[in-house]
């Protein structure tokens, strides 16, 4: 069979990606398949995902026989995202293995346990982003500052001294360490 690895890191775990490659690699090799393709995509959740919109050009086309991926939230963008490419997969007669969970995507049993765990994760990130929202009001609510400190705005009588010394907003914002547009609402403020 001709498979295609998929691998998927964010910017700030990169250091998985060798590690992904490298187990995917060695699960091909011992179901004595052929790697067709290598992808590989760094970058956020919810960004573009170029190497995998390639991918499946390429099951379009039916030049690939499964795809297979370290976790399932490695290829999903969102339980919707998960659940409309895993159909399509499927309905080219594409087979879909992630390693991770030990799922095999061409079996009954198998999709139907990928659409709970994506479910779960989902449900895992709706929680979290509940916790973290409810930990900012609570802050809010105790006078706990949240979100990025106020700089520019601190250094408003500077800005107006420089500027009636002759200085360009580039300079102002170079010498104060705060950007142009900042110089830039500043001045046009008074």
């Amino acid at each position: 069979m001709r498979a295609a690895l998929y691998a998927r890191v964010s910017t700030h775990d990169q250091q998985t990606l060798v590690m992904q490659v490298d187990a995917m690699t060695a699960y091909i090799k011992n179901r004595n398949w052929v790697i067709t393709d290598q992808i590989k995509d760094v970058g956020s959740g919810t960004n573009e995902r170029p190497g995998r919109e390639n991918l499946l050009k390429v099951a379009r086309r039916r030049e690939v026989d499964v795809i297979v991926v370290w976790r399932l939230d490695r290829w999903g963008r969102s339980v919707a995202d998960l659940m409309t490419t895993l159909r399509e997969l499927t309905d080219l007669g594409v087979g879909f293995v992630s390693l991770t969970e030990a799922l095999d995507l061409t079996t009954p049993s198998g999709r139907a346990m990928a659409g709970m765990l994506a479910i779960f994760a989902e449900f895992e990130r709706e929680i979290l982003r509940e916790r973290v929202r409810a930990g900012i009001a609570q802050g809010r609510k105790e006078g706990r500052p949240h979100g990025r400190p106020r700089t520019a705005s601190l250094k408003f009588d500077e800005v107006k001294r420089m500027r009636l010394e002759g200085l360009s907003q580039s300079e102002i914002a170079r010498r104060l360490g705060i950007g142009r547009t900042s110089v830039r609402r500043i001045l046009a403020g008074s």
